[in-house]
């Protein structure tokens, strides 16, 4: 069986001072990619509510909102006010329901890609890994 590696391996002229090892990867532990999977959802909810507040701040800052309720109060005779629907208290809480939905959908999607590759292990053998000790 020729993979990379082999090739890779036999195209170097320079001799390594390392042991090199062929691993195949036959099975992820279904909580350790449910824990990782988590992990990285928080970190990504964490960005998801600081990004909405600098857009919400930018927005603010450079008046575009104000020009936006102004020009949705000219054709709506004043009876919808876009800085009372959208203030920095309802953003952040829009902000924090899509951190909350992202968490569980990217926690559940992880489990799920586990789930898949240890199923498709018993049909490919495995992803076949290479490390070399220095």
């Amino acid at each position: 069986m020729s993979t990379v590696a082999d090739k890779l391996a036999k195209k170097s002229t320079h001799k390594t001072s390392g042991k090199q090892v062929r691993l195949r990867l036959v099975y992820v532990d279904f909580w350790s990619a449910v824990k990782l999977s988590f992990l990285g959802a928080v970190a990504l909810a964490i960005v998801t509510m600081v990004s909405f507040f600098l857009i919400f701040m930018v927005l603010q800052a450079t008046g575009i909102l104000a020009d936006v309720d102004s020009f949705v109060a000219g054709f709506t005779d004043n009876s919808i006010r876009i800085s009372e629907v959208a203030g920095l208290p309802q953003v952040m809480a829009f902000a924090a329901v899509v951190s909350i939905l992202n968490l569980i959908v990217f926690t559940v999607l992880g489990a799920v890609v586990a789930g898949i590759y240890n199923l498709a292990v018993k049909v490919t053998g495995g992803l076949l890994v290479g490390f070399m000790s220095n």
